[in-house]
């Protein structure tokens, strides 16, 4: 199982999940939930999913009733976060731009330097890079590396500290760095567990979440309550610290990915 980048990407909808809210076309998701209250849960989510969790015994009509009835709330949601994601300008890899790195922005400060190898740097709460030449495509390649060095440091030793509070694994999974393009980690049926090395760019407690998620997979290897138990267990606040992860992506990821 695996921790999900929340970006958006196209869906296929039957006529039941979707209604007009003005001129827009407003589908969701819809899943059952068992609970002695009728109530149905709306959330919308900040890569534009609109997610619904309805009773069990809820007909397609009251579901959709029920969803039509808050369009508005879920029309002004859906609203700012299309605000922000418009607010993101595609990478250019220059002097003064600003990259995340555990959870902080750091300004660039590219260095043409033809005589010296090329490198990455913190250096005075900026990351100073060394290019021969400026190629904004170098330019990304060599920062991608340094994030994915830094991203094994970083989780080796997050993994350890998670694994005090994991009380249910005996020994140290193992632990693998590879970029995926929609997941921030997963865990294997054999139990090793891999890591984005964008998620580097996240707060550490984003960092912790995510461990922590895929430690659980390790007892549970589903989404079943027990699993939910536990993950309560072991970060009572974990829904909170999912939504800020969920909310940086697309800032998070911005220019990573190029053909």
């Amino acid at each position: 199982m695996s921790v999900r980048i929340a970006v958006p990407r196209p869906r296929k909808y039957s006529p039941d999940q979707c209604f007009h809210y003005g001129d827009e076309r407003i589908c969701f998701e819809i899943s059952t939930r068992r609970s002695q209250k009728s109530k149905v849960l709306i959330k919308v989510h900040p890569d534009c999913r609109v997610q619904v969790a309805a009773p069990e015994n809820s007909s397609d009509e009251e579901v959709l009733g029920a969803v039509k009835k808050r369009g508005r709330w879920i029309w002004q949601q859906l609203r700012d976060f299309r605000a922000q994601q418009e607010h993101l300008t595609e990478r250019q890899y220059i002097s003064g731009e600003s990259h995340y790195y555990l959870g902080k922005q750091y300004m660039l400060k590219i260095l043409v330097e033809p005589q010296e190898k090329p490198r990455v740097k913190m250096l005075r709460g900026k990351l100073e890079i060394t290019v021969r030449e400026k190629n904004p495509e170098r330019i990304r390649v060599l920062l991608n590396e340094w994030y994915k060095d830094r991203a094994k440091e970083v989780f080796a030793r997050r993994l350890e500290e998670m694994l005090v509070q994991a009380l249910w694994v005996s020994e140290r999974p193992p632990l693998r760095v590879q970029t995926m393009q929609t997941q921030w980690g997963s865990c294997s049926p054999l139990g090793r567990i891999t890591l984005n090395p964008h998620l580097v760019k996240a707060p550490r407690e984003s960092i912790d979440y995510v461990i922590l998620h895929e430690l659980c997979h390790l007892a549970e290897h589903n989404h079943s309550e027990q699993f939910y138990r536990l993950m309560k267990q072991v970060m009572p606040h974990w829904e909170k610290v999912k939504t800020h992860l969920d909310s940086m992506a697309a800032a998070l990821l911005n220019g990573s990915h190029r053909a």
